[in-house]
């Protein structure tokens, strides 16, 4: 299951600055979201949840193709105001977590960005884990960023293909885990 929005975001705060001077565009927040189903209790896949800078095995053509190679992270995401410094070849990324429920929901916000994204900037993002059966539990793992990239109509399902991609990845990752 995939979903992706898309409304214009004229609240752009200038923390989110980048090398691109967004306060001068017509910016665009956007969130896409990505569900799986793992055959496990809720607390064997919340054991398994990663980021993206965790995983070693090859990235797909999308991730290879528009993101940067993740070296590695460190810090603190376990608990809530934790970060954790996300390490790229090209740059970095800061995390800070912002609402963990065990088992069930764990979110976090982009709070620096030292990376060029090609007119992205990154939110944040968010692992949501439903009960489905008495072994199996769905996982929506959600992107939110904001994006310069215009037409939208083009753009817009680029991003989105590249997320769904991304999320993918990391939910293959995770499955390997189990």
């Amino acid at each position: 299951m995939q979903q992706h929005s898309l409304q214009p975001d004229k609240s752009w705060e200038t923390r989110h600055a980048t090398q691109i001077d967004f306060s001068r565009c017509q910016k665009y927040s956007a969130s896409v979201t990505t569900c799986q189903d793992f055959f496990a209790a809720p607390g064997t896949v919340w054991n398994a949840l990663m980021f993206y800078e965790e995983i070693a095995k090859d990235r797909p053509f999308l991730l290879r193709r528009f993101l940067p190679p993740p070296i590695g992270s460190q810090g603190c995401k376990s608990t809530v105001g934790g970060e954790v410094k996300c390490r790229y070849v090209s740059g970095h990324l800061v995390k800070r977590a912002t609402h963990i429920i065990r088992e069930r929901s764990y979110a976090f916000e982009v709070v620096e960005q030292n990376l060029a994204l090609r007119g992205i900037r990154l939110l944040g993002g968010d692992y949501t884990l439903r009960v489905q059966s008495a072994n199996c539990t769905r996982v929506a793992l959600a992107t939110h960023y904001a994006s310069l990239n215009c037409p939208r109509w083009v753009f817009g399902r680029l991003e989105a293909a590249v997320c769904h991609s991304f999320h993918r990845y990391i939910l293959a990752a995770m499955r390997s885990k189990l």
